[in-house]
């Protein structure tokens, strides 16, 4: 295979589930490095928190029922570590502000360097308890991390930002996908979703990159 090989990454940065699959996600950049592209793209899952609550919610608890949820989810997950009292001071009201600084770093610095400043924001909610939602907030972590925010803030006010995460939106709708984490890998034939095993990720990432082109056409 001459090109690398696109794994369209889809996630939520306020998804626990994501938040677990972070190292698994490095983990194949690292082993396979220029022989894939991770493609990190957005799905809207905590658009409207609040009436995720009230709907998803309403009868397992609402914002303390997902708290311990959040809590037990991570737990045997030592890579994953989650403040005690997450989502019980700090409440998100959105996920879309977060995706939206995202993209405009996708935009300013690219796909892996951005990836970084993701990370930045997911360990800020997960770890720190800080509020993602407000842009106050996003553009701190970006400043933190040596990034400079009034670019990513001039991406968000002429609308590039938008633009490119609403692609992301579609795109998720079109594909049909159900959730986050989602891994969309050669052209959109193999779909692998959820709480995905790092040896299932890596297995399936090599045989495609060893697999002939023409496989994929079989019937």
């Amino acid at each position: 295979m001459s090109q690398p090989l696109v794994v369209d990454y889809y996630s939520d940065v306020l998804c626990v589930w994501a938040w677990i699959a972070q190292r698994r996600v490095d983990e194949l950049e690292k082993q396979f490095f220029d022989k894939i592209v991770i493609k990190h793209k957005y799905v809207d899952i905590f658009g409207d928190v609040a009436a995720k609550m009230e709907t998803t919610w309403a009868t397992r608890g609402g914002y303390a029922g997902f708290a311990e949820h959040v809590v037990t989810a991570s737990k045997p997950y030592d890579e994953a570590p989650v403040k005690a009292d997450i989502w019980q001071q700090v409440k998100p009201t959105t996920s879309t502000n977060a995706h939206l600084f995202i993209k405009a770093a996708q935009l300013q610095i690219g796909q892996r360097k951005s990836a970084e400043y993701a990370f930045a924001i997911r360990n800020a909610f997960f770890v720190e308890g800080l509020d993602i939602s407000q842009y106050k907030v996003l553009a701190e972590i970006a400043s933190t991390i040596g990034l400079d925010s009034q670019l990513l803030v001039y991406a968000v006010e002429n609308g590039t930002a938008i633009a490119a995460l609403m692609s992301d939106y579609q795109q998720a709708k079109k594909e049909q996908l159900k959730g986050s984490p989602t891994y969309v890998l050669d052209g959109g034939r193999q779909t692998l979703f959820g709480n995905v095993g790092y040896r299932v990720l890596h297995a399936n990432v090599e045989q495609l990159l060893h697999n002939p082109e023409n496989e994929a056409s079989w019937c």
